[in-house]
């Protein structure tokens, strides 16, 4: 049976006038002209250095962008947009309208129901937009299990605003990067760190044995700091890992941590030892 959960925590903004696609076109990571009725982009805005500052959810609908983001940050957002709109012809503001997910099945349908599926794993199910949502079958806590055990990020609960890199957070296998559009704000460090591997740390699922510690919480082994905790939900979670210590159990000062990476994931090759046979 298929699962649907009401995200409270989420909110909607509309981009409205004749130049919102090329407006955000030079800002955010992702191809905004591949946003469709039926299709969702996902995709991030960066600071001029590429580090993270918001991720969202664009959906076409008529002649407006709706952004599916972070009620927290909705607001926040908003007029960071605005600053950049300079001469170009669009409104950036809030609305009313409300974010569910569903998940394990076909979502229902529903009069003046926006729908498409996540477009970051098939397995994530779909994104709902609507002034009134179908009846809940699931929690929020439903989805957010849902979505840890598929090892997909929660906007600042795991990819923190000015520091994180976006490749760590899996926005290059989670459809989140266009590597083709032209240029966006912070493409330059997003590129470099692609292209010369400078990726030493990533963001995986991982279960402990009785409840996760509290996001921001340094992970230690031996005494050295191997990473940091990011969201979680009872015995499952999210942690930034040095690549080192990706794959089986990690002992560290607040018990065992299994990390597991997820089938979507794309990790280096490991490096040839020096005196090796590798040619």
């Amino acid at each position: 049976m298929s699962k649907l959960a009401h995200l409270p925590a989420r909110a909607v903004l509309a981009i409205e006038g004749p130049d919102r696609v090329s407006f955000l076109q030079g800002l955010v990571s992702n191809d905004v002209a591949l946003a469709a009725p039926g299709r969702a982009v996902w995709a991030a805005l960066l600071t001029p250095q590429g580090k993270y500052l918001a991720d969202f959810f664009l959906f076409s609908h008529g002649d407006r962008l709706l952004l599916d983001c972070e009620a927290a940050q909705a607001a926040i957002l908003a007029t960071r947009l605005s600053r950049f709109r300079l001469r170009a012809k669009v409104t950036v503001a809030e609305t009313a309208l409300k974010v569910a997910a569903s998940w394990d099945g076909a979502p229902p349908d529903g009069a003046g129901l926006i729908v498409a599926p996540d477009p970051r794993l098939a397995e994530a199910g779909w994104r709902l937009i609507g002034e009134t949502l179908p009846e809940a079958t699931a929690d929020e806590s439903d989805y957010d299990t849902h979505r840890l055990l598929l090892g997909l990020p929660d906007g600042t609960r795991d990819s923190e605003p000015e520091k994180t890199v976006l490749l760590e957070a899996g926005f290059d296998e989670l459809n989140g990067v266009s590597w083709s559009k032209g240029c966006f704000m912070g493409q330059e460090l997003t590129a470099r760190t692609r292209y010369r591997g400078l990726l030493k740390r990533r963001l995986v699922p991982v279960s402990g044995d009785g409840a996760l510690p509290p996001p921001g919480t340094p992970l230690m082994a031996d005494g050295r700091e191997i990473g940091t905790m990011r969201s979680s939900r009872e015995k499952n979670g999210l942690a930034v890992l040095r690549l080192e210590h990706l794959h089986g159990a990690v002992d560290t000062e607040h018990g065992t941590l299994q990390a597991r990476v997820p089938g979507w994931m794309r990790l280096p090759e490991p490096k040839a030892e020096a005196g090796s046979d590798a040619s």
